[in-house]
This record gives structure tokens, sequence and C-alpha cells, in this order.
């Protein structure tokens, strides 16, 4: 771990801090912003999902506002036409999940924690998983959730922290989070900054 350690540290004092507490400082305006807003961010993690997080960005702002309001059938056919690889199935769930588009902002900030409020969201809203809400909560301000996807768990297996998993379970996932804690921990972050970092060891890039 201690290598890796190492790593995070030095690009603390490189330029990319900067930008990674630029995009923090976004996350923190959204967590402020009502819950019309908040919800066309948990539309953009329903729809990065086994899918291109830039390409992801780029159809949540040809929507915007529609998110809230398009039929299934209407937000199936401009997913069709964005290009986006499952828009029936993505539709379906943008479109259940519309109950909550002008109370999702009160409802998570309703829990104690980010795990709290994890835990609820994988059960009431279809189509997120731990990592999905993981992505949304921290996109809304959350700090203590940590969002385990392909390229932070070919990270950790690069630096021999991990045997890649065949699947990632509830139960898996949970124990890389708790790895991740400690690391966490080791470098004076939280589980949201230290995303961004780990982000930019495996990709060379900051996203959100």
């Amino acid at each position: 771990m201690d290598e890796l350690v190492q790593h995070v540290l030095v690009l603390k004092k490189s330029p990319v801090h900067k930008i990674i507490a630029k995009r923090l400082r976004e996350f923190k305006v959204l967590s402020k912003k009502p819950s019309t807003e908040q919800f066309k961010e948990l539309c953009f993690c329903l729809l990065t999902a086994n899918y291109n997080a830039e390409k992801g960005i780029k159809i949540q702002r040809a929507i915007g506002d529609g998110f809230c309001f398009f039929s299934q059938k209407k937000l199936s056919n401009k997913l069709r036409e964005l290009g986006y690889r499952y828009p029936n199935r993505r539709a379906e769930f943008i479109w259940e999940a519309q109950r909550f588009s002008d109370c999702i902002k009160e409802k998570i900030n309703s829990f104690k924690n980010g795990k709290k409020a994890r835990d609820w969201l994988v059960e009431n809203v279809r189509g997120l998983g731990f990592k999905e809400a993981s992505h949304f909560l921290r996109n809304t301000g959350f700090t203590d959730v940590a969002i385990i996807d392909f390229h932070i768990v070919d990270l950790l297996c690069k630096y021999s922290l991990l045997i890649k998993p065949k699947t990632l379970s509830k139960k898996k996932y949970l124990e890389i989070e708790i790895l991740l804690e400690e690391l966490a921990e080791k470098t004076g972050l939280n589980l949201a900054e230290l995303d961004l970092y780990l982000w930019f060891i495996e990709t060379g890039k900051v996203l959100k």
C-alpha cells in the first residue's frame, strides 16, 4: 500500500490538486441545488452503468430538464438518437425514478451518513447498484462512500492490494471499500477526494 500512498501524496503537491479541488467545489455547489438538479445527476449515474462516463456527460447535457418529465417512450427515443447503448432499459429506469425528481435531495439528506443513504437508493431506485449510488452521492456532496468500478479494481490489482474478483458482489464491494478507507486515512483524504486521485492515476483524467 505504501507505494500507492506515495503516488497519491506526490499528486497532492502537483497541479492535479487544483483540478481535483475545483471538481470537489462543483460537487459542493450541486449539494445545495434543488432536487430537480440533483435528480438530473442521478440520471447521469444511471446512464453510466456499463457505459462511458464522458459520453454520459454529453447525453446528460443534451436531455437536461427532460429527465424530470419526459415519457418513457420519449426518453427511449432521445437516448437512441444520442447513440446510447441501452435506450429502452435506461429509459424505463429513469421514468420509474421520476417520482423522486422533486424530493431526492430531502430523501438522501434525511440519513445520517452516505452509507445509509446508499442503502436506501439501491433499494428504491431500480438500476442503481452500489457503484452508481455511491457515484451519485459523491457528486452531490457526500464524502464517506467509495465508487468502486473496474478502473479502481484494476489499479488496486496493479499495486498488489487486491486479487481481481470475478464479480463485484455487495460483500466484495464493502470489503474493497474498507481497503479504500484505510488508503484514504493514510493519504489524509476522504473517500470522495481519494476517488478522483485514483481515477487520475488510472486514466489520466479528472471527470465526475
